[in-house]
This record gives C-alpha cells, structure tokens and sequence, in this order.
C-alpha cells in the first residue's frame, strides 16, 4: 500500500510539472499562478505546496525534465567511441537541435526559459543556475577541442579555447534564432547544414 501511495505521489508531482509547463508556455511565468497551475494540473493548491516550495521550485522542476536534451547531446560530446573529437562537438549539436525539432515538451521548456520568463524578484537568482549548462558545455568543448588539436585533427594554428568560445556563441545564436523561427522556415532547414560548416572550417587537411 505504502509503494502505491509513492507511486501515486510521483504521478501527481509528474501531473503538476506537466501542467506548469503549459501553462508557463501559454500565460508566461509571471503571470501564472499556482492556482492556474493547480487548475490546470485538476489538484488542489494544495497539493501543489506538498510537492513544490514556491513557484521557482516548480519552475526547477520543468527545467531538470527538459535537461534530456542536454544529456543526450552530452553523451556525444563526451564519447570515447567516436575517434575524433570534432565528429563528437559535430554530433553533439546535431543531436540537440534534433531534439528541439522533434520533443514538443523539450522545445517548450526552453521557450519558456528564453521568451516567456523575466529574471526579477523570486527568479532573480534562477538565471545563474539557468546559465550553468551553457558555462558546462563551454568546458567541455574546450577539452574537446584539445583533444583534437593532440590528436592532429584540428587545423593546424588554431586556438581550443577561443574555438570553444567562438563555437558556444554560434550555439546560442543559432539557439535563439531556432527558436523565434517556425517549423518549415528556411533557418530550420539549414541548420544540420550550418552545423556541419562550423565544424568543417576547423578540420586539418
């Protein structure tokens, strides 16, 4: 009974985040309300505070869900099955703008998090935390991309830590744009494209 009860509290807690989500994504995050969560999530305010202190923990909580696209990016950056580490940054972008294009949830949170969230009061503090991913991937480009020069796959005379910072601002430029784009727009189109010319001006001959 006991098992089924945790079972049960993890659908709920599941219920909300879900719930949070769309309504973030609809309302924006400053005018959404724990009642308008709970409404939507069909539980009580209540049970909203039972599982989330206040509405930046909830806030957290659909941020770490969306986390997978990171990890599995991620998981591609920090390979030691593919041979050169500029087959891993190259896949390891691809598979993150795959993931945005095809996870409608994944997408949504990070539309929330970029368009739909201002960083004031009780969410002054989230933007750090927001920002750590980035910060984490910078490093682990730079090794990366070390890597590469070590192994004589990088072209010769260039720099790991300025093509590590360089490759994290086509990133985020290529992220924003993505995501003010639509689905059919040309900038989608070319993305795997893009992606693959970024990485191209860095191979050696």
């Amino acid at each position: 009974m006991a098992r089924k009860t945790k079972e049960e509290a993890e659908r709920t807690r599941q219920q909300i985040i879900e719930a949070a989500r769309r309504t973030f994504h609809q309302c924006g995050v400053s005018r959404t309300s724990l009642e308008k969560i709970a409404a939507a999530a069909g539980v009580t305010r209540g049970a909203v505070y039972w599982h989330f202190a206040d509405k930046a923990a909830l806030f957290f909580a659909m941020r770490d869900a969306s986390m997978s696209a990171i990890d599995q990016a991620d998981a591609f950056l920090l390979s030691e099955s593919i041979a050169d580490p500029l087959d891993s940054i190259e896949q390891s972008m691809l598979s993150f703008f795959d993931t945005l294009a095809n996870c409608a949830e994944i997408r949504e949170a990070f539309e929330i998090m970029s368009f739909r969230c201002e960083y004031v009061d009780e969410f002054a503090e989230v933007l750090h935390e927001i920002n750590k991913p980035c910060q984490d991937f910078l490093a682990k480009l730079k090794r990366a991309y070390q890597r590469a020069q070590d192994l004589g796959t990088l072209r010769a005379g260039l720099d790991p830590e300025a093509l590590a910072l360089d490759t994290v601002s086509f990133v985020g430029g290529l992220f924003n744009n993505w995501l003010a784009s639509q689905p059919g727009e040309e900038l989608r189109e070319k993305v795997p494209a893009m992606i693959r010319t970024h990485i191209a001006l860095r191979r050696g001959n």
